[in-house]
């Protein structure tokens, strides 16, 4: 039962993130993986079958977002580096 819940609670936090703005849903992207993925396989979650496949949407679609927003934040960073460079 507890695994079921955390399951449940992992799945229910993961929806609340896709809800957010870019630059909170990245940040609480990367801190959902470290508390539900770190230490637990994604085969340990003990959900039905239509709660699996929202999970598997929600991987999907917010693994295309990150590679999105990795490449919007290199491109940031190489800007910024170029104005720091311009004002040197």
């Amino acid at each position: 039962m507890e695994r079921r819940n955390r399951s449940l609670e992992a799945l229910n936090r993961l929806k609340y993130i896709d809800t957010l703005d870019d630059e909170m849903r990245a940040s609480l992207l990367f801190q959902w993986n470290d508390d539900y993925l770190s230490s637990v396989n994604i085969e340990d979650f003990d959900l039905d079958i239509n709660d699996l496949k929202v999970l598997s949407e929600l991987f999907y679609k917010n693994i295309n977002f990150m590679k999105k927003h990795r490449i919007n934040m290199k491109f940031e960073i190489d800007n910024f580096k170029k104005i720091r460079n311009f004002l040197d």
